[in-house]
Parts: structure tokens; sequence; C-alpha cells
């Protein structure tokens, strides 16, 4: 089983405009539509939808709309209580694919909740393959929760511990690296700009336009104690850095409808090719189709195997 953490979750509600948008005008939507969302929460779907056992752990009370549309959806998943409402966040997408995200800052949570969430991920670990510990945190969680939780599955559990997938940015990211390399997670997914902050470079652009600096950056980080570095680069694909080489994936352009869940679509496609046996270049070819797949989809929505066309993926390496 693979297990999700979500500690932030939103409804996600993305507007889709016939025209690019025009600030300051009043514009018609040529569709909207809602979905329980949240990184962790998009990892997990993908997962389902590909048939994998996978169990989406996030905060929010039954009655939450979040936690019912969970329900409807069919999406298993554990709600640990808390009584405040979760966020919405608004995504706004030009015909060409160019995304505008409002996201609100979400609920806080007191000790309580997240003693709560340490007890579930350390109860439900022991029997996961994967634990992934996705996106931002709530307001008042201290920066360094996700390293803590690193820590504490592995202290805790030892032999039985999962491996630990960690998809955030800014001081979440940061916390991974300055709190203790002995639990440093066995995966982390930049994109160019995180793997920009990691590594103190001036620029992402750099990173997009010339994919081999962006590994020899992802293959630093192996070299500080991360397990893997799957760093998603745009439209350029992804690499992926591991102690035996890297590995460069690109996939044929696609047309681009919005980019809202190409980065969690591209950590489950990673995530699903792993877990069935799959070596680090077919994984990450898998995490490329995925990713682009997402792309090409309208709004939020997450691909599922039938939306991949696999045999547009070009792999290099391992160098």
């Amino acid at each position: 089983m693979i297990l999700t953490l979500t500690m932030n979750p939103a409804l996600d509600q993305t507007v889709e405009l016939s025209s690019a948008l025009a600030p300051g005008q009043v514009q018609r939507a040529a569709a909207s539509r809602v979905q329980a969302a949240g990184k962790g929460v998009n990892v997990a779907r993908a997962i389902a939808q590909a048939g994998q056992p996978v169990l989406a752990v996030l905060p929010g009370a039954a009655h939450d709309p979040l936690v019912r549309a969970l329900e409807a959806d069919g999406l298993p998943h554990r709600a640990i209580p808390i009584d405040q409402p979760l966020r919405t966040n608004i995504t706004i997408t030009d015909p060409d694919g160019t995304t505008t995200k409002i996201n609100e800052p979400g609920p806080a949570l007191d000790a309580p909740a997240l003693e709560q969430v340490t007890e579930v991920l350390c109860e439900l670990g022991a029997s996961a393959r994967w634990v992934v510990l996705a996106g931002s945190l709530p307001p008042g969680v201290a920066p360094d929760f996700y390293a803590r939780l690193c820590a504490t599955l592995r202290s805790r559990l030892a032999d039985r511990a999962p491996r630990i997938a960690v998809d955030t940015s800014g001081a979440p990211l940061a916390s991974l690296f300055a709190f203790d390399a002995n639990h440093l997670p066995d995966l982390i997914k930049p994109n160019a700009e995180e793997l920009t902050e990691l590594i103190a470079q001036d620029s992402a652009l750099g990173f997009e336009q010339s994919p081999k600096e962006a590994a020899r950056a992802a293959g630093y980080l192996v070299q500080r104690g991360v397990g893997t570095v799957l760093a998603t680069l745009g439209a350029q694909g992804a690499v992926l850095a591991t102690a035996e080489g890297c590995w460069l994936a690109r996939h044929a352009p696609v047309i681009p409808r919005s980019t809202v869940g190409a980065g969690d679509s591209a950590l489950a496609g990673y995530l699903i090719a792993e877990s069935t046996g799959s070596d680090p270049a077919g994984s990450l070819a898998h995490a490329v189709a995925y990713g682009s797949a997402a792309v090409a989809l309208p709004g939020s929505t997450i691909p599922s195997p039938t939306h991949l066309t696999a045999d547009a993926v070009s792999v290099d390496g391992p160098f």
C-alpha cells in the first residue's frame, strides 16, 4: 500500500476561460469544476485510478465538503477530525495552458491534531511500502514538521518503516536538510524552482534550459543523503538521480491545457512503476508520461492509465 499525507488539503475550483485572462475585466467561464485536492490527495487519486492500493490521510471533519467529495469519489481516505473548515483554492486556466492560482491559507492545526496525525501515520505506516508527505503546511505548523515526521516514523517503526517521499517547497523543504542527515527522505520531488532553492542558484530557468545541469544538482542532493531525487522540469521533462547515476526523460510535445497537478501526477507515476518492480529508467519514463498527460487534461483532472502515451517518452542515461 502507498500512504499519502496532505496536511493542507483544498477543494480545487477550476475555471476554464475561452480567452486569455484579462485582469480588471469581466469574463465568462467556458467551464468550471470542483474537486477534492491537495498534493497528497492528487497523488492518491492517480494511484487509485491505476488500480494500486492507496490511502489518503488528511485533516478534516466528516461533514466537511472536501471529505464528502472524497467519499463520493470513492477515494480511500482517513480524515483526522478538526473543528475548522478546509480551504478552497481557485485555479484559472487560459486556452494556451497558462495557469493562475489563488490559494487560501487553510485552517490552523493545534498540537493535539498534529499529534494525532503523527500517531495515525505511525499506525498505518508499518504496513505501507511508501509514505508520501506532500504539499504546504497549514498556518502555525513548524517548518520542520515533515523532517520530524520522517525521524519519528523511522525511530518508532525501525525495520518496519516504509520508504518516505516528500514533495513540498520553501522552508519545509529546506528543513529536511537542516534537521538530521540520518533521516533525510528516500525520495524528494522538487520542480526546477525548488531545486534552485535547495542549491542556491540564481534562476530556475537554467535548469529548465539545461536538464543536465539539473541532473548534476540532483546528484549533489543524493550525495548529501537523499536516496532519490525526481526533479520535474516542465516541458523539458524530468531527471532522476540515485546513487547509481542520473537519467533524463522527455515527452514529445503536448498541447497544454492546465499545469495543475502535473507534478503530483509525475510523482504518482514514478511510485506506481517503482512499486511494480520497474527499474529507475522505467520509473522515470512512467513519471514523465503521467506528468505530460496531466498537462494535456483540463483543469485539475488527474490522469488515469488510459490517458498515457508511454511510447512518446524517451530516456537517456545513466550518466
